[in-house]
């Protein structure tokens, strides 16, 4: 995958040097990614003088047909990263109605107020959900009933139950 971002770089830019520039390396590993491609996949892909780089029949039809896929992973991967600075998305959390009245419903109002593209979906449940494998963020159970391999957190002071 590099090695054919390379190519799409070099094909584009028709220069070793701005490509390796964009890249971030040198012109003499670009070449040798390059060549290395070539041979791998036993086809000329870049016509090559000491002036000017152009694609082959073959650097332009893979330019033609790759091209536009990198392009879109490229604008997805920006597009996550967004996320990075405005969270948004959804939050799901299990945890017995205790807990959501007790501990998630006071905190909620700010929370949304500070975070508005987020959603909060709370699954009230008394059993010992394998949060991972049922895909939840979080689980919030009462005292220290908890299996080995999870992260625990005290969200609040000791509760004293009474008849």
């Amino acid at each position: 995958m590099n090695d054919i971002q390379a190519f799409l770089a070099v094909a584009k830019e028709k220069s070793f040097t701005r490509a390796a520039a964009r890249l971030r390396v040198s012109p003499s590993a670009l070449s040798h990614t390059l060549r290395n491609l070539e041979a791998r996949l036993g086809v000329r892909l870049l016509t090559r003088t000491t002036r000017n780089v152009s694609p082959t029949e073959a650097g332009e039809r893979l330019m033609q047909s790759v091209g536009p896929l990198f392009e879109q992973i490229n604008a997805e991967i920006d597009k996550i990263g967004e996320l990075r600075d405005k969270p948004a998305g959804t939050i799901r959390i299990t945890c017995s109605d205790d807990a959501a009245e007790q501990l998630l419903r006071p905190a909620l109002p700010a929370f949304f107020k500070a975070y508005p593209d987020i959603n909060v979906e709370i699954a009230i449940d008394y059993g010992f959900t394998n949060i991972v494998e049922q895909r939840f963020d979080a689980g919030i159970r009462l005292g220290e009933s908890i299996s080995q391999d999870m992260i625990a957190v005290r969200l609040g002071p000791d509760w004293r139950l009474s008849v």
